[in-house]
C-alpha cells in the first residue's frame, strides 16, 4: 500500500501532562495527539512520531510531528482546522505539509532551541508556575550570564546528562548559550524583571538544559564558581552536576529541519 507522508508542527502547554512519550495510566501528550487523530481519521490506519520527547510539564512553542497516512489528505486546511477544533485546548497545530519518503523527523538533521524563563529574589503570583521557575534566593545575573558563553562550542558535556552511561557520546556543539532579560514572554502578574537562558543547539541528551540550568543558577547562588564550570566540560572528566532546575520554566522554542 502507498503511503502519505506529513509534518505537522504544534504548541503546547506542558504543566499538566507527563511528557511526550506515551505512558501506562498517565495523560501524555502523544496519548492526546493520537486520540484526536484517531477520532478525525475515524479509526484509518495511522501512526504519529515526534522529533523529540519532552519531559513532563515542559512545554513547547514549535515541536514537530510526522503523520503516516494509506490514504491521502485532500484538504490541508480543512484537516488542520479540524484537527485543532478537536485537540485540547493547551495543545494547537501551527500548520501542516506534505513530505517524501526520504524524510525522517527523527533522523533528519535538525536545530533545536530552547528557552528556559526564570526569575528570582520573591514569591511570584501562582499563575506563573505553568512556565516560569521562581527561585526565592538572590542570583548573581552577570556572573551567570558569564557562565552560560562557557557552554558555547563543542565539549564534553556527560555532567549535563542525566544517568549517563560509559558508552555515550558525550562530545556536543551547543552553538549559542546565553542569559538574557526577558521581553518575549509578559503577563500583568510577571515580577517586574524575568530572565531567559537561552540554547540552540543540534542535539540534546536527557535534561541537558535543565541540568545547565541548575549549574548555573547554583552559580548565582555562590555554591559553584566559573572555574567549576569549565572543570565539567574537560574531556573525559567525571565531574557530576545534581541539580536539575525543574521542568515548568523550560519551553522547546524552534526546531529547524537542515536540508
Amino acid at each position: 500500500m502507498k503511503k502519505y507522508f506529513y509534518l505537522i508542527t504544534i504548541q503546547y502547554l506542558g504543566y499538566r501532562f507527563h511528557g511526550w512519550q506515551k505512558q501506562p495510566d498517565v495523560k501524555t501528550l502523544h496519548l492526546m495527539v493520537d486520540r484526536t487523530f484517531n477520532y478525525i481519521l475515524k479509526g484509518k490506519r495511522f501512526k504519529s512520531l515526534s522529533s523529540g520527547r519532552t519531559d513532563a510539564m515542559v512545554s513547547a512553542e514549535c515541536a514537530a510531528i510526522e503523520l503516516f497516512l494509506f490514504e491521502p489528505i485532500e484538504d490541508l486546511t480543512a484537516f488542520l482546522e479540524l484537527f485543532n477544533t478537536n485537540l485540547p485546548q493547551d495543545i494547537r497545530a501551527l500548520n501542516i505539509k506534505e513530505v517524501d519518503a526520504q524524510f525522517n523527523i527523527i533522523q533528519h538533521s535538525k536545530i533545536k532551541e530552547y528557552n528556559y524563563l526564570f526569575a528570582y529574589g520573591e514569591k511570584c503570583h501562582p499563575f506563573c508556575a505553568p512556565i516560569m521557575t521562581t527561585i526565592l534566593d538572590d542570583l548573581d545575573i552577570e556572573i551567570m550570564q558569564q557562565g552560560a558563553k562557557l557552554f558555547e562550542g563543542e565539549h564534553y558535556l556527560k555532567s549535563y546528562c542525566f544517568r549517563p552511561t560509559d558508552n555515550g557520546i558525550y562530545n556536543r556543539t551547543i552553538l549559542s548559550c546565553e542569559i538574557v532579560e526577558n521581553t518575549i514572554y509578559q503577563a500583568n502578574y510577571f515580577p517586574k524583571k524575568t530572565y531567559m537562558l537561552k540554547v540552540k543547539g543540534k542535539g540534546f541528551m536527557r535534561n541537558q538544559i535543565r541540568l545547565m540550568m541548575g549549574t548555573l543558577i547554583d552559580l548565582g547562588k555562590g555554591k559553584l564558581t566559573l572555574q567549576d564550570i569549565k572543570n565539567s566540560l574537560e574531556p573525559e572528566n567525571n565531574i557530576k552536576m545534581n541539580y536539575i532546575a525543574p521542568a515548568s520554566g523550560l519551553i522547546l522554542k524552534n526546531i529547524d529541519f537542515i536540508d
